[in-house]
């Protein structure tokens, strides 16, 4: 959630961030005109409830005529008091929803525009020539059938489109994945975490989520409970309404978790493999911390997110995400995106978000600073998902079907070089 003083001091600051995301720069004088009006019902409140309190005073002192005089005044005031109390709840709620409405303040140097408005930062390594090596690339499907890695059809019979079963060395594949990327987490002093993939709403919503207008959130209506697209949505709620202690540098956690996205608005998009489907499972790194942290924390999340592309040994490019692209609740946020050789395109693999206080003042998650308290800054990045395994069982394949392991991974998967065709 936005800084409304801040908002109200420096407006223009916000205007160019709305437009930077293409939203409504007229969001912000909505807001300046409801906080005055908010100001003003409140103090018009105040002044009556004061007026009624020295009133009560009066009636208890007096007698008689005068006091019955005094009574039916005190009704009046009573009823004008309730009036200006609900007045001034309504301007605060209508405040509050559209404050509400308006993303984090973007970064300064953020790329303004969308989807396709990104930056790259840098390119790592090349993708493979299969034209000089002689032969044709198979996709990740064919390929995880003729290894018996990834079952489609029965993920379909079982649970409809977008469902799979990892079976065999594509389950050993994922899960070595998973648990390299917890390793090297926990090696980096971040604490393990699994994670519920249930939240409520407050911490749906807190996190940024529009638990009223997000068509890719599941929820489970007879339970008011939301399944999560990400550990950091509870990561991000663990600490909700808490003091929390950064003297000692960042909090940082890594969540474990199945994660769940009803890919509302991807109709015959990626409808082949397990590019884009509604379940897969992931590791996320979240950390709390210092403000004035937030950027230096930034790059080490994106440093351990290379660090783990680096192990796979995939091509691969950062992207600084464009202002439009950014979600709610992110300011600045980097991808790193590896080539997929069948599509001849780079596809996202890891994204790393800084959402500087904005999760924070929404959960009331603060430290103590001088005597009084803050809002933190709060960070994710992710450290390995399903997805992972598209790209390296394209890059790494050889020309009967089979797949190399790479040799960092080679250990997780019980010293298992190369994953042979059945």
């Amino acid at each position: 959630m936005i800084d409304v003083n801040e908002l109200r001091e420096n407006p223009d600051k916000f205007r160019a961030s709305q437009r930077a995301r293409l939203a409504e720069p007229e969001l912000v004088d909505a807001i300046i005109s409801a906080d005055a009006r908010r100001r003003e019902t409140r103090t018009r409140y105040e002044t009556l409830r004061a007026e009624q309190n020295a009133f009560g005073k009066r009636v208890a002192q007096a007698k008689g005529e005068e006091k019955q005089a005094l009574l039916a005044e005190v009704k009046e005031l009573a009823a004008a008091v309730k009036a200006a109390g609900a007045e001034a709840d309504a301007v605060q709620a209508e405040q509050e929803a559209l404050v509400r409405r308006v993303a984090n303040v973007v970064e300064d140097g953020v790329p303004a525009g969308g989807e396709d408005d990104f930056t790259v930062l840098k390119t790592v390594g090349k993708p493979r020539d299969f034209e000089a090596e002689g032969f044709a690339p198979r996709d990740h499907l064919e390929l995880g059938e003729l290894l018996g890695a990834i079952d489609m059809e029965r993920g379909a019979k079982v649970s409809g489109s977008r469902f799979y079963f990892l079976r065999g060395v594509g389950a050993r594949l994922e899960l070595g994945l998973l648990q390299m990327a917890m390793d090297q987490a926990i090696k980096a002093g971040f604490v393990p975490m699994i994670t519920p993939t249930l939240v409520r709403p407050e911490t749906m919503q807190g996190t940024g989520f529009d638990v009223a207008h997000d068509a890719e959130i599941y929820r489970l209506a007879e339970d008011d409970l939301y399944l999560v697209g990400t550990s950091e949505v509870p990561l991000a709620g663990y600490h909700a309404d808490e003091i929390i202690d950064l003297n000692g540098g960042p909090v940082r956690y890594a969540g474990w978790s199945s994660c769940y996205r009803r890919e509302a608005g991807s109709h015959g998009k990626d409808t082949r493999g397990i590019i884009r489907v509604h379940q897969f499972n992931k590791v996320e790194m979240f950390t709390y911390t210092k403000v004035e942290d937030a950027d230096a924390e930034h790059q080490r999340l994106l440093a351990w997110e290379e660090e783990m592309l680096a192990k796979v040994e995939l091509p691969y490019r950062v992207i600084e995400t464009a202002a439009g692209d950014l979600g709610m609740s992110a300011a600045r946020k980097f991808d790193c995106e590896a080539w997929v050789p069948t599509q001849g395109a780079y596809r996202e693999l890891t994204s790393t978000s800084n959402c500087t206080t904005f999760q924070a003042r929404r959960l009331n998650i603060r430290e103590r600073q001088e005597g009084k308290t803050r809002a933190v800054a709060t960070l994710n990045g992710t450290l390995a998902t399903t997805r992972w395994i598209v790209a390296i069982l394209e890059h790494h394949q050889n020309p009967d079907g089979s797949v190399n392991v790479p040799k960092a991974l080679q250990p997780y998967m019980g010293g298992l070089e190369v994953l042979p065709v059945l």
